[in-house]
């Protein structure tokens, strides 16, 4: 009885010293989130145009929305080290310490060069203060099909990228970015 006594008290002072073998290690990710920092493309080219910009706040992420007529098909979503003027190149200054460069394959003007998406400021889209991850949302210029929108965000922080139908046949090109990794 003795040694059965001994040897349990062996065990039960190794457990509690933290002796014992530790049980398999794992890293809960944020709200889930298994998004990453890369860049995210879909080279197609789109039928649709841009009519809208707008921005949202969840629980574990900020949204951003570009409204389209038409089906989105082709986008290219990365961080830059600045997010640059559509067609011209020039540096567009943003708030934020990281910057995404949002190109849409659709442009904000119609076949007979009218607009289809004109905001009112282009260094505001969206009033976003208070949001947890996004700084500013820019309009950085459309051209050769393409419209180009500055996402400034308080750090290289995950996203994703897709795409939702829209009403009246339109959709919707989605980007969230996590509030934390």
């Amino acid at each position: 009885m003795r040694k059965i006594g001994a040897g349990l008290a062996a065990v039960l002072a190794a457990a509690g010293l933290g002796l014992a073998a530790p049980g398999p290690a794992s890293a809960a990710s944020y709200c889930g989130i298994t998004w990453g920092s890369l860049a995210k493309a879909d080279p197609d080219m789109s039928p649709a145009n841009v009519t809208g910009v707008r921005t949202g706040e969840q629980p574990c992420f900020d949204r951003l929305v570009i409204d389209m007529t038409g089906k989105v098909a082709g986008y290219s979503v990365q961080y830059v080290p600045v997010v640059t003027l559509d067609p011209s190149g020039f540096p567009v200054p943003m708030l934020g310490d990281a910057d995404l460069q949002v190109m849409v394959t659709a442009p904000s003007y119609d076949q007979q060069g009218q607009p289809t998406y004109l905001p009112a400021a282009k260094a505001e889209l969206s009033n976003v203060s208070g949001y947890q991850t996004f700084r500013q949302v820019v309009y950085a210029g459309s051209f050769e099909g393409t419209t180009s929108v500055g996402l400034g965000v308080r750090a290289r922080l995950p996203f994703r990228v897709f795409t939702l139908d829209g009403p009246d046949g339109g959709s919707r090109l989605v980007v969230d970015v996590a509030h934390h990794w």
